[in-house]
């Protein structure tokens, strides 16, 4: 069912009806499509506006990457700093464990050498400790 049906109009008004719209509609939309186009056109041919980088602008954009580069390489100059210090705490940690075990070991030496300096006293001695004077007074009447 057509347009025209429901609004109740006769195949004649109706053939009338649409001759004398189509001549007005493809005159609107005629002139519709003409102003879309010129619309087009002015706005193709309108000057953009480009992003004009002024000289502070510049220089704000290269000093905020120069302070960023910055801080990143404070960043990992102080990680570097802070490893390389443990490092070197760390090795005079184990240097010092090394000396002490050293004056450990050499204690333990010089005890050992003064317990076998007495041992071998001890057993090179002709009579024992407890027979010493018996043994001076001998040797005393053999002098004499």
């Amino acid at each position: 069912m057509s347009l025209d049906e429901r609004l109740g109009k006769s195949e004649g008004e109706a053939r009338v009806g649409n001759a004398a719209l189509e001549p007005e509609l493809k005159e609107a939309l005629q002139n519709f499509r003409l102003s879309v186009q010129s619309w087009s056109d002015a706005a193709y041919s309108r000057p953009r506006p480009v992003m004009e980088v002024h000289g502070r602008r510049i220089w704000r954009l290269a000093a905020g990457w120069a302070l960023g580069c910055a801080l990143l390489a404070g960043a990992v100059s102080e990680g570097v700093h802070v490893r390389h210090v443990r490092q070197e705490q760390a090795r005079v940690a184990y240097l010092a464990e090394q000396e002490k075990h050293r004056l450990a070991l050499e204690e333990q030496a010089r005890e050992e050498e003064e317990l076998l300096a007495k041992v071998d006293s001890d057993v090179s001695r002709e009579v024992p400790s407890a027979m010493e004077p018996l043994a001076q007074m001998m040797a005393e009447d053999d002098s004499q």
